[in-house]
């Protein structure tokens, strides 16, 4: 488990075997340890790659064939995993299967039917806006004039007639009811002129169904036809359900064992052979590869050899932190994911965020409000489909549902917090809630002009205490990377900061006795002396750029009284408002305040998910990475997947079963 590094990696080759191929590659599957690499060119030198087989091919197309029948029946409960000894069991297996033709049949006609069924539900829309029609509709076509039913206001209608030619004979049909619908029947020839008027004015048409009778008979007919369909889809799931009864377990199985052959085909590509020998190269957790290595010998009676490959490559990057701490690598990989020889910054961010979120917040009513949306979010948004359609789509723009809740779980902690500071604080959606009811008095309001000097110098130790982190996370950087120069710079940046800091506090509190104080004297000292490191670890441009950003960074942490105070003085404004609304007494006013507090209130808790959530982000990532993170690195991908119908070749023990006694001939 790595915490604050990324997992150490090291790139390892394998030399084996042919005969041992096929089960050295299962069992790397397995573990998912291993990412694979195109061999390398000394080691190809001495071998070929590998070329496709017709077996492969076999694979490939049974591969398709099962997923095919898997998607085709329902699922149904399993029993445990089914084993296959070899390739050949697997594909033994895949002949024996007989319901390739019947599941084929069975599922074009339900998708034919499906297709049919969408058809009459259209058509039946149709004919229930045309039933204003009282004649039969055989009568609305012939070869010399066409008609088509539209939907639009009566002034957007006129519009269209009056744009038709004369020549074009056309007659209007409106529905009495005021729906807005109606009929339109002009001449063929003039079908095209009709088309281009109806877009010109945003009308969208629909001809009239080649039908015979009047609408309420052709509905029933329709009806009746849709339930002939529904009767036979039914009997058509039913027949697949018993299919899978007796089938679904054994394409299951099949289906996985053929994508764990395909997977260890596209494997192949990049390993080299010989004659009678195998090597491929993978990037493996350097904790593992003891592991890996008596796995393997274990596996194939030591005749597999595991060596270390010198290699001056960028590592992939796993980042593998506690359960809790893992939730926040979602805003980490949102940013940009570490490269595997620099810190990972997830638990700084689990630490510091909630944080940043819950003081931005500082109320409980809007904590408490904000931390069961999350529950609701955590718990999989139950009743979410009663939601207006409009909020749902806006808010799968903006994230999927494992985002969403991805984020609910981080924004948890900083709830807990808002709530607790709420509390302390006596805010309660901007009412001093605690004091109306029982006399209490905060030690601190944030409105207040002694409360607000209080929190802007929180917020100020606060800023100069990240910046001093990420100079300090940054010298250690360059230090493991043996940049003494970029050690210098980044220490000339922690003791300028720590000086201009306390020298602003010092001009602050004691302007008058400034030249006689050797603590100023000494803050002096830290800026010179910080100035001259900075300057010449970084460079002159650096240096001076680096100057301006210790000072605006940690002025920018001040941001975290000032989202605070507009959550709190809206919330002000919104019940002062409100309330003198409802005062009034009258019907209207009291009507009018409920719903100004109601949609402020609501507005705000908007206001205290995103600003909070974005601000707290921002100053991790702009005022803090930027001292040491470079990101961009390459995510690490193990070769295989989990396993759910087969049984592993990897044992509960975390060890691999017994050792073959000899290999097979290759």
């Amino acid at each position: 488990m790595g915490v604050l590094r990324p997992v150490k990696m090291s790139k390892v080759g394998l030399i084996g075997l042919k005969g041992d191929r096929e089960r050295i590659l299962s069992l790397l599957h397995d573990l998912r340890i291993a990412q694979i690499e195109v061999l390398s060119p000394e080691a190809l030198a001495e071998l070929v790659p590998e070329r496709g087989t017709e077996t492969q091919r076999t694979i490939g197309d049974e591969a398709l064939r099962f997923r095919g029948l898997k998607n085709a029946l329902p699922a149904v409960p399993v029993g445990p995993p089914r084993g296959f000894a070899s390739l050949v069991d697997v594909l033994s297996a895949a002949r024996e299967v007989p319901i390739d033709a019947e599941v084929g049949q069975l599922e074009r006609e339900d998708d034919t039917l499906t297709t049919e069924e969408e058809a009459i539900d259209e058509e039946v829309a149709l004919l229930e806006k045309l039933a204003f029609y009282p004649d039969r509709l055989e009568y609305l076509r012939a070869k010399s004039f066409v008609s088509f039913f539209g939907e639009d206001d009566a002034e957007s209608r006129a519009a269209l007639a009056a744009a038709l030619p004369p020549a074009a004979d056309a007659q209007f049909l409106t529905d009495p009811s005021g729906s807005g619908g109606f009929l339109v029947t002009l001449r063929t020839q003039n079908a095209d002129v009709l088309a281009r008027v109806a877009q010109g004015h945003g009308i969208r048409l629909t001809p009239i169904p080649e039908l015979a009778g009047p609408p309420h008979e052709e509905i029933e007919r329709a009806r009746g036809r849709r339930t002939e369909i529904v009767k036979r889809r039914v009997a058509i799931a039913e027949r697949l359900g018993a299919i899978a009864r007796d089938w679904y377990a054994t394409v299951a199985a099949i289906d996985e064992a053929l994508q764990v052959e395909n997977r260890k085909i596209e494997v192949l590509s990049k390993v080299g052979a010989g004659l009678t020998t195998f090597a491929l190269e993978a990037w493996v957790p350097t904790r593992d590869i003891a592991r890996l290595e008596s796995i393997l010998r274990v596996a194939t009676g030591g005749r597999t050899y595991l060596y270390a490959v010198p290699t001056d490559e960028e590592p992939p990057t796993l980042m593998d932190n506690p359960k809790g701490i893992r939730r926040f690598e979602f805003f980490i990989r949102f940013y940009s994911l570490p490269q595997a020889d620099e810190w990972d910054p997830t638990f700084v961010f689990a630490i510091v965020f909630p944080l940043f979120f819950g003081f931005m917040l500082g109320d409980w009513g809007y904590g408490l409000t904000i931390l069961l949306i999350c529950l609701w979010m955590i718990g999989g948004f139950p009743g979410a489909q009663h939601l207006p359609r409009v909020g749902r789509n806006f808010v799968k723009r903006i994230m999927g549902p494992k985002g969403m809740q991805q984020l609910a779980y981080a924004l948890l902690p900083g709830c807990l917090l808002a709530i607790g500071l709420g509390l302390f604080w006596d805010e309660f959606f901007g009412f001093h809630l605690f004091h109306a009811l029982f006399g209490y008095s905060a030690l601190i309001d944030p409105a207040s002009a002694k409360g607000v000097p209080v929190l802007l110098l929180f917020a100020g130790y606060v800023g100069l205490g990240m910046v001093v982190m990420g100079f300090l996370f940054g010298a250690l950087k360059e230090y493991f990377h043996h940049h003494p120069r970029g050690v210098v710079g980044k220490t000339g940046g922690i003791l300028f900061a720590f000086g201009i800091a306390f020298l602003g506090l010092a001009v602050i509190r004691r302007q008058d006795s400034l030249a006689h104080n050797v603590l100023f004297d000494g803050y002096l000292g830290l800026i010179v002396v910080g100035l001259s490191l900075l300057l010449g670890g970084e460079g002159l441009q650096n240096g001076m750029m680096g100057l301006i950003e210790v000072v605006s960074h940690i002025l920018s942490y001040t941001r975290l009284v000032g989202i605070l105070l507009a959550s709190v003085i809206l919330a002000l404004v919104i019940n002062s408002i409100s309330s003198g609304l409802i005062v009034g007494g009258t019907i209207v006013g009291i009507v009018a305040g409920l719903v100004i507090l109601l949609v402020g209130q609501s507005f705000n808790v908007i206001i205290g998910v995103f600003e909070p959530g974005i601000q707290g982000a921002r100053l991790i990532f702009v005022e803090y990475f930027s001292k040491f993170y470079t990101g961009n690195g390459k995510p690490f991908r193990p070769f295989g997947a989990a396993r759910t119908h087969t049984e592993s070749t990897i044992t509960p023990d975390g060890l691999a079963p017994g050792p073959l006694v000899q290999a097979p001939p290759a």
